[in-house]
């Protein structure tokens, strides 16, 4: 079941691109981050209240929120860097150099997380850097 939550947020991902790319049109990036950013926020806790799930509030642990609040810090500056390359470049370069997230993460899973480096996956690093490549490099 988790691929069709991982289909979902890559189709989510790409229609954020593109109406992104229409949002942030002739506005600061920033402010646009900032608007999408309460948006987000919004929505996430209409859906934590709505479905009864903040009993789990009180059992977080000082590594829960410490992580939770450094991933927080990690996805604003991500947000941050993505809209203002949205405003600058074209979508599609935009979306591809963003998604050498993959790459770092699978780098960044071995190194922190001891995850495995399999042959298959490196493969697919190496498929998706040089896709990459050929698509942002003129």
């Amino acid at each position: 079941m988790w691929w069709v939550y991982a289909l979902l947020s890559a189709l989510f991902a790409a229609l954020t691109a593109i109406f992104a790319k229409v949002g942030v049109a002739n506005i600061n990036s920033n402010l646009a981050t900032g608007i999408r950013t309460i948006v987000i926020l919004i929505m996430i806790w209409i859906i934590v209240f709505s479905r009864g799930e903040t009993k789990g509030i009180h059992t977080l642990s000082w590594q829960n929120i410490v992580f939770l609040v450094i991933s927080g810090v990690a996805t604003g500056l991500s947000w941050i860097f993505y809209f203002k390359a949205l405003q600058l470049g074209d979508v599609t370069q935009v979306a591809m150099l963003d998604r050498l997230s993959i790459v770092l993460t699978i780098l960044l899973a071995a190194i922190f997380l001891g995850e495995t480096i399999t042959l298959r996956t490196a493969i697919a690093a190496v498929l998706i850097v040089a896709g990459t490549l050929l698509l942002v490099v003129k």
